[in-house]
């Protein structure tokens, strides 16, 4: 049986989502405003939480197609507010269509929100070797850095713990604890582009 990080172990949720998506480089622009959006309405609740309501937010936010969920108005917001499979949170809420038009932005100057963020760490994952979940900070340097220029950006719900969430889940750290067996498998990535599946998450929902 495969060793896997502790937080894994707590539903089949969480650890389908770990053994499949967590740590994974993400350089697929839907799916990373996809997780900007999921992990700034985490905060306050649980990621389980998050998880258990990702399906929702998809249908709920055309896919996380920034050119719609830009021309979202008060009508489509108070609509959204009455949805019982996304956190109903005002400002969370609209916090995603202030985003979209931020991310659009990004886009714009760097030609991909993909080259924009992975320039951070010249587009190689930072490995971690960390022997306990306990070990792993909420928050870094880093994150700080990134946290400063997506504010100054104009984005919205991304302090600095939630973009050292949003840097795991997108695998630009590989935190892993080095026990765990997907740390081993996603530790030698070091390219942008790779073929093999288990290293490089591209999204494959459109």
């Amino acid at each position: 049986m495969n060793k896997k990080c502790s937080w894994a172990l707590n539903t089949s949720i969480e650890e389908h989502y770990h053994d499949t998506e967590w740590g994974v480089p993400v350089h697929d622009d839907r799916l990373l405003f996809e997780f900007t959006t999921l992990e700034g309405a985490q905060a306050g609740l649980s990621w389980l939480t998050i998880l258990k309501k990702r399906e929702g937010y998809q249908k709920a936010f055309d896919n996380f197609d920034v050119a719609k969920i830009v021309e979202y108005d008060d009508k489509k917001i108070d609509a959204l507010l009455t949805n019982p499979d996304i956190v109903r949170n005002r400002l969370k809420i609209r916090s995603v269509v202030s985003n979209a038009k931020a991310f659009l932005k990004i886009q714009d100057e760097f030609s991909s929100f993909d080259t924009y963020i992975w320039h951070f760490v010249d587009g190689k994952p930072v490995q971690n070797t960390w022997k306990s979940h306990q070990e792993l900070p909420a928050s870094t340097h880093l994150s700080d850095l990134i946290s400063r220029d997506l504010k100054k950006r104009g984005f919205k719900f991304m302090g600095s713990t939630i973009s050292y969430a949003f840097m795991q889940a997108i695998g630009m750290v590989n935190d892993h604890t080095a026990d765990c067996f997907r740390h081993a498998q996603l530790h030698h990535h070091t390219e942008r582009s790779n073929d093999d599946a288990l290293f490089t998450h591209h999204d494959s929902s459109t």
